[in-house]
């Protein structure tokens, strides 16, 4: 069983969080949700979800993670100026563990310089951010440059989660 982090804040793309976290927990996987406090409610950017945090970037270490996942919506931009959550990106990253985003939460993966070289797709509006970046940015469901994972908009997600089981499997 893996433990993996949720990166997130209000105005998360509802469906980007709810999709990846119960494919997680149906698999037998403990997803944590981080955030920038403990116990704060966060209301998704359609209404439809709303999710407490469990626990605050300031309690957590990033070892203690197997795995990344940062939906998109408005939260990646919230939450990639607090210097922990960057950290945390980078170090998941650098440990070669899985690191997830989808469409907007690329921004936080350009943010932590994790995508120089790497191939990535995101919400088409943020493609010249990452290229900017250093990224290679591709039009497809999902893409996969070693343990980084990115799909593009919630009509993805099914195979961005199927991308993490698959990559977290195989580290087991």
């Amino acid at each position: 069983m893996a433990k993996v982090a949720f990166l997130m804040d209000n105005l998360f793309e509802d469906s980007e969080f709810r999709v990846p976290y119960e494919r997680l927990r149906e698999a037998g996987h403990e997803p944590v949700v981080v955030g920038l406090e403990a116990g704060k409610k966060l209301e998704g950017k359609k209404g439809k979800e709303t999710v407490t945090t469990d626990v605050a970037i300031d309690e957590v270490d990033p070892d203690d993670f197997d795995a990344v996942v940062i939906p998109g919506g408005y939260s990646p931009d919230l939450i990639r100026t607090n210097p922990k959550m960057v950290e945390l990106v980078r170090r998941v990253h650098g440990g070669g563990k899985p690191t997830a985003a989808v469409c907007h939460a690329g921004w936080m993966l350009a943010e932590a310089g994790i995508v120089r070289g790497r191939t990535v797709t995101s919400w088409p509006s943020i493609r010249t951010d990452l290229v900017n970046a250093g990224a290679n940015w591709v039009d497809q469901e999902v893409a996969e440059d070693g343990n980084l994972i990115t799909s593009r908009k919630p009509d993805d997600l099914e195979a961005f989660s199927k991308a993490i089981l698959t990559q977290l499997e195989q580290a087991s």
